[in-house]
């Protein structure tokens, strides 16, 4: 999304040609080959420690640094791998989405309409904070193995609940006709006579 955001803004003339339908299917399916590699290292590196004992974490899902707490032997070099993997699945990526953006602020600042300024900034920005929600809250739950169990478990609600639940609101919001419908639900008239409302 931040590479199409990208050429959108800072190379409008070659879009068609750059953003092509071969291009969206690659950068699609490298987020599933991404997701997928992260789902088979965090399952073998941590269903291969043996646990035993309480079967209860202090968590609300079953995510892989939640489980390495309860294995019953030395859980350091899946913790490793997982490290590895957060910074090949997470850093990279984001680098990437805040070099772009940075490239579309100085496009942006350097625009002479301020009505593109804004639309730019307002089309941009929503994208920036589910990013910097779910990847900052992702980078402190699989980056850090210092922090406290309570902080991995509350900043994990945001990558979990809050960006997903955002999502819709944020990018339905922006679309015109979605604009149109809920103007018309919550400027309704209720007119009231002898007590009684009707909706119109």
């Amino acid at each position: 999304m931040s590479y199409d955001r990208y050429v959108a803004i800072c190379k409008p003339m070659h879009y068609p040609t750059i953003m092509t339908w071969k291009v969206c299917v690659q950068l699609a399916a490298g987020s599933w080959a991404s997701g997928i590699l992260v789902s088979v290292v965090d399952a073998t590196f941590t269903l291969r420690l043996p646990y035993r004992g309480s079967n209860s974490i202090a968590h609300f899902f079953c995510e892989a640094p939640a489980l390495l707490i309860l294995a019953t032997t030395d859980a350091r070099i899946s913790e490793m791998a997982i490290f590895l993997v957060g910074v090949v699945i997470l850093l990279m990526p984001v680098s990437l989405i805040l070099v772009s953006y940075g490239h579309i602020i100085v496009t942006v600042v350097r625009m002479k309409s301020a009505a593109g300024r804004l639309k730019a900034f307002s089309t941009c920005g929503s994208h920036l904070i589910v990013v910097i929600l779910f990847y900052g809250s992702a980078i402190v739950t699989y980056m850090t193995p210092k922090s406290s169990k309570e902080l991995k478990t509350l900043v994990s609600v945001f990558y979990t609940m809050v960006t997903p639940m955002l999502n819709p609101l944020i990018y339905s919001l922006r679309n015109k006709d979605v604009k149109g419908a809920l103007r018309k639900v919550t400027t309704r008239n209720l007119p009231c006579r002898l007590g009684v409302c009707h909706w119109q």
